[in-house]
């Protein structure tokens, strides 16, 4: 019965593997995409054009300077990154045992008689509870974790996808509202920001109304023509202030 309780409550905890498992895929390709619109950035568009004398920016020595470092740290980061994504973790051996307590320095009771007794009996994920507290088993697959391993776990992609999902959150209401970062902070103080025009408004300035669109970094030729603030020059307010003086 017991055993029961605790396959159950495994199963509940880890049946969403296979899709976080894809959601980890889909990290990667999103860590790849911030990569490269940091290098478009940084390089095409600021420091190897002024490194070429192309603008009028910064210098070509301080232009060298900053894309030396850039690349060299770009290496760094995509080598390390890359060696975690690849590389094996590992397994814990077939038949592997806990003879011997790193911590304490002593044999550990994985071979006596009741610790026998235990596995026999109830091969439970409760057994490091019930028995000797430095023996842990997986919740999952009911295998003995050596020390300081930890395998069958879904830990780092959940905390990763909580902080994607809070940026995600914040740009959303930051599209509702028609404001930038700086905007809401600074817009704090004041009862209604006037360029709020309603969500839909505030959408269609930021996506614009072709669905075709929606998806990526552009827009149609009717909405450039319809839509003044896409061309970040002009923008509408709210009709209460409309005449006045900005």
């Amino acid at each position: 019965m017991y055993r029961s309780a605790g396959a159950a409550m495994a199963w509940n905890v880890f049946r969403f593997c296979t899709a976080l498992r894809g959601l980890g895929s889909i990290m990667i390709l999103l860590v790849v995409a911030i990569v490269g619109v940091t290098y478009y950035a940084v390089v095409l568009c600021n420091y190897g054009p002024a490194l070429l004398g192309l603008t009028g920016g910064a210098s070509i020595l301080a232009a060298l300077a900053v894309l030396l470092l850039f690349h060299s740290l770009l290496a760094m980061l995509l080598w390390s990154y890359f060696s975690v994504v690849f590389t094996d973790p590992g397994s814990v051996p077939p038949n592997w045992n806990l003879d011997f307590d790193v911590e304490m320095g002593e044999t550990a009771p994985l071979a006596s008689s009741e610790f026998s007794s235990q596995v026999n009996s109830q091969h439970s994920v409760a057994l490091g509870s019930m028995g000797n507290p430095r023996v842990r088993y997986c919740r999952k697959c009911n295998q003995l974790k050596p020390p300081r391993c930890h395998h069958c776990s879904v830990l780092l992609n959940l905390a990763f996808s909580l902080s994607v999902l809070g940026f995600m959150i914040m740009h959303i209401s930051l599209v509702s509202a028609n404001t930038t970062t700086i905007e809401a902070y600074e817009k704090k103080t004041s009862p209604h920001w006037i360029y709020d025009l309603g969500w839909k408004r505030n959408f269609a300035q930021v996506f614009g109304n072709d669905r075709k669109y929606w998806f990526i970094p552009a827009y149609s030729e009717e909405d450039l023509r319809r839509i003044p603030a896409l061309q970040g020059l002009d923008y509408p307010v709210r009709p209460e202030f409309d005449g006045q003086e900005l």
